[in-house]
């Protein structure tokens, strides 16, 4: 998928909301445990509840990883079922992998060589060596953590660099020079988001993943003033607030309206900055 393609969707849908499948089988509806896959099950349910204002879907690996050999068949159960039904949807694969070598490859074959993933997010902390051979797969992105939005984000991204630089600075800069807008994008936190401006001087045409609107606290408004490019360039990520916005039979129906509200602020937003 292009930069083109996407910003096509988010055209078409008016949205650039991305949905977070952080499935939690301590969290989903109680009368979901009795199917042969819970996590699948809440999955699907969710993911046809949203399909409408979502232009991505990013299961956070972590949370499949947890329940071993049947964690991975949820995952790819879930990614099936999204390729089969909801071919134009993104999937952004939230791994957070960072190697070298020829153990960078095989994490990039795992992921682009299967079709589990468009994209993968990565640690940048090992240089161009961990990023490279994701970078080889023609219309699949990496996607580089740069300024996240966790408390202690602050212990390495903000130092400041001899040069009077930030570290997450010369991370963007650097890393911008080993691919393009159509196969890199960043995260950037959306508590963080008044540093956009900034980041948009660095990287104007690239695609930011922003999480943390909604449970984290951050503004939707905000990262649309301060992040928006002339191709929208923003996936807003919300995962608990929509996946969790109910945890009785009516689960997927306030999935579908949380997901509703979103878009419909996404649209306004769209109309007033792009």
């Amino acid at each position: 998928m292009t930069v083109s393609e996407l910003f096509e969707q988010i055209r078409r849908k008016q949205s650039f909301l991305c949905v977070g499948l952080d499935t939690n089988t301590r969290k989903i509806p109680q009368h979901l445990l009795s199917c042969d896959d819970p996590v699948f099950c809440f999955n699907r349910k969710i993911i046809d509840a949203t399909a409408a204002y979502a232009v991505c879907y990013k299961p956070n690996l972590a949370f499949y990883e947890e329940n071993g050999r049947a964690g991975w068949e949820s995952l790819e159960k879930t990614i099936r079922y999204i390729r089969e039904k909801y071919p134009e949807i993104l999937i952004i694969a939230d791994a957070k992998r960072g190697d070298i070598g020829n153990t960078s490859q095989m994490y990039a074959r795992a992921f682009f060589g299967h079709d589990l993933a468009d994209g993968v997010t990565l640690s940048p902390y090992m240089g161009r060596d961990t990023v490279d051979p994701f970078l080889k797969f023609d219309g699949k992105w990496a996607v580089l953590l740069a300024l996240t939005s966790n408390p202690s984000a602050a212990d390495f991204e903000l130092q400041r660099l001899e040069d009077g630089s930030l570290l997450y600075e010369k991370v963007i800069k650097t890393s911008s020079q080993w691919g393009t807008p159509d196969n890199m994008m960043y995260v950037v936190g959306a508590t963080q988001a008044r540093m956009l401006t900034n980041i948009r001087q660095l990287i104007p045409d690239h695609f930011l993943l922003v999480p943390g609107v909604g449970a984290q606290g951050g503004s939707l408004e905000e990262v649309a003033q301060y992040g928006m490019n002339r191709q929208c360039g923003l996936l807003v990520n919300s995962s608990r607030g929509i996946i969790y916005a109910d945890t009785t039979e009516r689960f997927a129906e306030a999935a579908a309206d949380t997901a509703a509200q979103m878009a419909a602020q996404m649209s306004q937003l769209l109309k007033t900055y792009l």
